[in-house]
């Protein structure tokens, strides 16, 4: 009878561990399968870029500028101010940095507070702006920090650069609002800006001296976070979302959150901005960060809405794209602006060699920032001198 029961327990055992060890198995394989499922198309086709009419490139050869060694400096010493700080509280500390640090600064411009169909912004005028070219801003900052007000040294610079008004907007952040949200608001901050002018009055048909005209020329810009999301508004507006702008300039863009291109985790150690905080997860697979980030966002990065670099990139206006050779996202401009050139688009990409992400930020006492502005400028003269576009690019006769 003891031998009996003993044989079945044994049994029973083996049958368990039989169970678990295939379920072990079973698991291993559905999480290896599904990972699968989340890999992104090889996008490295798009890595070839030869110097030249579609890239141009500023400071090889030359060391980088005290200033901005002294910007490096200030940036090691945030980031050790922030060690130990984490989650909500880190948001919080770093956007009431940016704040301090930029917004009080006297640019010689004028800013209104305006209220953009429900999205808090504020209009940017330089002395003799013409209020009927504008301008939308999206401000940079990883679409969890950063304000209308911290990016005045960027808007009060587009104003002076097109000779007109500038819309910046205070599109809603995660983790407080989705990231669908940073989506939405552009777009209909684009409307908006479209129809209302710095004058507060909405466009009408009679003429009248008391109401704000329609913009006459409409560009769109932004820096990292903001450069993806105007990357991502000139395409929805070629696919039927409104008046397509004028141009459009992208500063240091994110342009695959799936965070694919080669250049984030061969930069991670140089670069001084990104690299610290997004080192660490260039250590996950490709799969496993587009899972975090789907998660994260609640939208897949595999497609356009996130991944302006993973859409149709024909039919879009000129565009021009500035980028750091020593910053992690190198190579989501360089990617972006191959795959879009060849398919027929204006596009455009300017490198400098050293600076930080996003750098032009540090306008006017960084050199390497004031270079990158004024290729700016020489991008949008021409444009600005020929005139309003219809939806296809064409220029037309001013109204």
């Amino acid at each position: 009878m003891g031998e009996g029961v003993m044989a079945a327990s044994s049994l029973l055992l083996f049958a368990l561990l039989a169970l678990m060890a295939t379920l072990l198995l079973g698991g291993i394989w559905v999480a290896r399968r599904g990972l699968r499922r989340l890999r992104a198309e090889d996008l490295s086709r798009f890595d070839d870029l030869a110097e030249g009419p579609g890239w141009r490139r500023f400071g090889l050869g030359d060391p980088p500028s005290p200033e901005l060694r002294r910007v490096e400096a200030s940036l090691a010493e945030l980031g050790a101010a922030m060690q130990g700080v984490h989650g909500r509280r880190r948001i919080l500390r770093l956007r009431a940095h940016l704040e301090q640090v930029f917004a009080g600064r006297e640019l010689g411009v004028s800013f209104t507070p305006v209220d953009c169909d429900g999205i808090p912004g504020e209009w940017v005028l330089a002395p003799g702006a013409d209020p009927a070219r504008r301008t939308l801003y999206l401000h940079g900052g990883g679409f969890v920090i950063g304000s209308a007000r911290s990016h005045r040294t960027l808007t009060s610079a587009f104003s002076r650069l097109t000779g007109g008004a500038v819309l910046a907007i205070d599109y809603r952040l995660m983790p407080e609002h989705p990231r669908r949200a940073s989506i939405e608001d552009s777009r209909r901050a684009w409307g908006w800006m479209l129809a209302h002018g710095p004058g507060g009055g909405r466009a009408v048909s009679d003429g009248s001296p008391a109401q704000q005209a329609s913009a006459r020329q409409a560009f769109v810009a932004g820096d990292s976070a903001g450069g993806n999301l105007t990357l991502a508004l000139i395409a929805w507006l070629r696919d039927g979302g409104g008046r397509q702008a004028d141009a459009a300039v992208a500063i240091s863009p994110l342009t695959d959150s799936c965070l694919a291109s080669p250049s984030l985790r061969q930069l991670r150690d140089r670069d001084v901005m990104l690299g610290p905080m997004l080192g660490r997860l260039m250590r996950l697979s490709d799969p496993l960060l587009v899972g975090l980030t789907w998660a994260f966002a609640r939208i897949d990065p595999r497609g356009p809405t996130l991944s302006p670099l993973r859409d149709d990139l024909a039919g879009l206006p000129p565009t021009l794209l500035l980028a750091s050779e020593a910053e992690m996202l190198l190579d989501d401009a360089r990617r972006y602006t191959v795959r879009a050139r060849a398919a027929g688009s204006p596009v455009r990409l300017a490198t400098w060699a050293h600076p930080v992400h996003a750098w032009p930020i540090f306008h006017p006492e960084l050199p390497e920032a004031r270079e990158a502005l004024a290729e700016v400028g020489r991008f949008l003269q021409p444009l600005l001198q020929a005139g309003p576009s219809d939806p296809s690019g064409r220029p037309v006769d001013s109204p």
